[in-house]
Order: C-alpha cells, then structure tokens, then sequence
C-alpha cells in the first residue's frame, strides 16, 4: 500500500472547521507515517483561527510515547496563548490493514490533558453526525485536583 492509495476521510464532514481539522491531520500523517513510530497525527484549532500539528511519537516503554494531541497542544502553546477551539486526530492504516484513515478520539489522558488547557475545545469523532463534540460530554466526570486554584482559561 503507498500513502497515495489511502483517501483522506475530511471528504465525509460537512463542517468547515471539522474538515479542515481533519485535513490536515490527514495530511501530516500520510506524510510522515512510520509503522510502530508514528500512526497518528492530530490537528488543533486556535481562536485566530490558526491550525497547529502533533504527531504521535511511540517508545519501547509504553509510558513514554507522547499523543498526537498532546504535540498539537504543545505546538500551540509555543506559539499562541489564544483560546483553542477544536482537535481531530487521523490514524493512518498499517500496511496489513486496508487502505482507510480513521478519525480517533482522543484517550483518556488525552483527554484531561486537553480539558485542563482548553476546557471548551470541542473534538471531531468519527462519525460525520458527531462533528465537533464537546471534549467534556466525553469526559464528563473529570478530574479536578488543587493544583491550580481554578481552570485555566484564555480570552
């Protein structure tokens, strides 16, 4: 299978931002998929409307692969402190699979991790009737520690 075989799934979502998300996602890892390495690439939305990139990078100890989410975060916060809106991760096909690019959720630490540093982005689940979810209806039960006296929140 050669990346150009696999379509990219943005064509399914009616929603701008969504297909937009999912796009570029697509896109950055179609471009950089490495089985075992790098599977997942996710794409975050800031309020200036601009699009920041994470890649998932694997380990030999499990605990120390970092999410493609958790990139995008980082990416954004590097350059932004503007509000984040939105993030859609794309898992590209291992060659022994067929050729479909699927939307992810983000896991459950990803998910906390998101919440604590944008607690009104949304997420783009993989089915099109789902597009740009609210990341809290996913986690509805989350955790809240003392260790910021209140969420963080940006303009």
């Amino acid at each position: 299978m050669r990346a150009n075989d696999v379509p990219n799934p943005a064509a399914a979502y009616s929603d701008p931002v969504a297909r937009d998300l999912v796009a570029a996602a697509f896109e950055a890892i179609r471009d950089r998929y490495v089985l075992a390495r790098h599977q997942i690439a996710a794409a975050v939305v800031d309020a200036d409307g601009r699009l920041h990139l994470g890649l998932h990078v694997d380990a030999m100890v499990g605990r120390a692969a970092v999410c493609a989410e958790a990139g995008a975060l980082s990416a954004a916060r590097l350059v932004t402190s503007a509000g984040l809106l939105a993030v859609a991760a794309v898992r590209f096909p291992k060659p022994t699979e067929p050729p479909i690019a699927r939307i992810v959720p983000p896991c459950g630490l990803c998910r906390e991790l998101l919440l604590d540093h944008a607690p009104h982005i949304s997420v783009v689940l993989p089915h099109p009737e789902d597009t740009l979810t609210p990341l809290g209806r996913l986690l509805p039960h989350k955790y809240v520690g003392t260790k910021w006296p209140a969420p963080l929140t940006h303009p």
